[in-house]
């Protein structure tokens, strides 16, 4: 029988819960900045604005929903904040097995990531993912700032690739980011592996065509 795999071209990965174990570490340096800047929130409401969102959308959101807009000094010291705690993040469990696992069956990846550049290669470094995804790490600076839910993003890593985009496996643990891999023609996958809460079911009756639990059974799946 062929595996999963063979089904598709290229995997397309979100980083941040899917193979990056940052998203609560993320959220909690930003609660606190914003506590300190005038914006006291829940994490657990933080986290259900920002998981797959991009920044300049989780700030309109702000000032749309809370009436607030960054003061100043607000930037700086979240940078700083953030800075220390990607720097100690850890891969979701079993991610780097994973990649291990493409690259000797010879199934190309790439990552698709919101997080902005500055973010996203610290955090690959520190999970110790940085070699294994090598050059194929993209942001939305990549495409003009457009990204997630919109498609580009995921678009231009099938393109680097040199896959066409359905021949391509996503793998998210967001809503936006679930829309912009459908919306780019790409079957989606569910991923609640990651160190945050994630609703797979919403996923699913999102558009995704299954979830998986872990890498391990991400692996599994995929026949690796």
């Amino acid at each position: 029988m062929l595996s999963d795999a063979v089904l598709y071209d290229a995997i397309l990965f979100d980083m941040d819960g899917v193979l990056v174990d940052s998203e609560i570490a993320s959220a909690r340096a930003w609660v606190e900045t914003l506590a300190e800047h005038g914006l006291p929130l829940e994490q657990g409401e933080f986290m259900s604005w920002a998981v797959g969102s991009s920044v300049p959308n989780l700030y309109a959101r702000f000032e749309q929903g809370h009436g607030w807009t960054r003061p100043e000094g607000f930037e700086a010291a979240l940078l700083a904040r953030l800075g220390e705690a990607f720097s100690k993040v850890q891969e979701v469990p079993g991610a780097a097995l994973t990649l291990q696992a493409l690259k000797k069956a010879g199934i190309p990846f790439a990552i698709a990531s919101n997080s902005v550049r500055e973010r996203l290669h610290p955090k690959l470094r520190a999970a110790g993912l940085a070699e294994l995804v090598g050059a194929h790490a993209y942001d939305p600076a990549h495409v003009g700032g457009l990204g997630k839910p919109l498609p580009d993003l995921y678009l231009y890593a099938a393109q680097q690739l040199g896959k066409p985009i359905e021949r391509c496996l996503v793998v998210e643990d967001s809503l936006p980011g679930l829309a912009a891999g459908l919306s780019a023609g790409a079957v989606a996958w569910a991923f609640t592996g990651g160190g945050h809460d994630v609703d797979g079911e919403a996923l699913v009756q999102a558009g995704a065509e299954r979830v998986v639990a872990s890498h391990a059974e991400l692996r599994e799946q995929l026949g690796l």
